[in-house]
């Protein structure tokens, strides 16, 4: 066979590019889904709400996302989503470990309820978290001698936070911890590290990654949440008032520009927050590599 006719042989047996073989089964096709779901359901509400916010003038942008009122809410619902994330790394933490190392009566009661804010709905959630904090409740009772208030002030809107972000934290959490094999902690033992330079240095680094991602959820989690704090905040103006509800409140007052306005607010800090929690994610992922 001469060389030309190897060529030709060679070029119709070539695949097109648009035809080669994937590893992922209707790639084309499971890419052009995904693309359309995630434009439907994400990308184009969010589009319609940054339209809606635009369609005023910049200094009633301004009036509205920036009002005294609206900058109180801002504070209450991202400072109480970040303190309750904060604590919920914590004892998240503490929980994961707990369900992973030891074995001990009722676990499975245990593991089960730590997904319950997962499928009880939040205005149940909220009503019974009223109900055991008021100052007539099991727990309120407790502390109103002491001279503290958790239900109806910005605390209890923390404690409802707590309550529905724990689950993000322990579930993300738990696989790497599943992963980490004992033998890690042992070997540190075993070349005269104590405890606490086992866990700073040994099992904190290695869940650092994962550590994050469930704080960023529970965060992100904390934000926008609306039916369990409804009930336990106090829905105070300038003081305990959330995001989400002012939202509302522009919506029940027909100003649908204000109510996208404060929106899209709420949605670039959340984006600018992710970023910046995604970033500190990477970094330490690189470090612990």
């Amino acid at each position: 066979m001469t060389a030309k006719a190897l060529t030709t042989a060679s070029a119709g047996t070539r695949r097109p590019f648009l035809r080669r073989r994937s590893a992922i089964p209707g790639f084309a096709l499971s890419l052009g889904v995904t693309v359309t779901l995630l434009s439907t359901i994400v990308l184009i509400p969010m589009l319609a709400v940054a339209l809606k916010a635009t369609q005023q003038s910049f200094p009633d942008f301004l009036d509205a996302a920036f009002s005294e009122r609206a900058l109180a809410a801002y504070r209450l619902s991202f400072g109480a989503a970040f303190i309750a994330a904060l604590i919920n790394g914590v004892f998240g933490l503490a929980t994961a470990w707990v369900l992973v190392r030891y074995e001990f009566p009722g676990k499975g009661v245990v593991n089960a309820l730590i997904d319950l804010p997962f499928a009880l709905p939040t205005a149940v959630a909220g009503i019974a978290l009223a109900a055991l904090y008021a100052e007539n409740g099991w727990v309120g009772s407790l502390v109103a001698p002491l001279g503290w208030k958790i239900a109806f002030t910005p605390l209890g809107v923390v404690v409802a936070l707590i309550f529905i972000g724990l689950p993000f934290v322990v579930r993300t959490v738990e696989p790497v911890m599943r992963d980490l094999s004992a033998d890690v902690e042992e070997a540190a033992a075993s070349l005269g590290a104590g405890r606490l330079d086992t866990l700073s240095r040994v099992v904190l680094p290695a869940l650092a990654p994962a550590w994050l991602t469930g704080f960023a959820l529970a965060f992100a989690r904390g934000i926008g949440e609306y039916g369990s704090v409804i009930f336990i905040a106090g829905n105070m103006p300038y003081k305990s008032e959330i995001a989400p509800l002012l939202i509302i409140i522009e919506l029940e007052q027909y100003d649908y520009a204000g109510a996208a306005t404060i929106a899209v607010v709420m949605l670039a800090a959340s984006f600018l927050m992710l970023f910046v929690i995604n970033a500190i994610q990477g970094w330490a992922r690189r470090r612990s590599a």
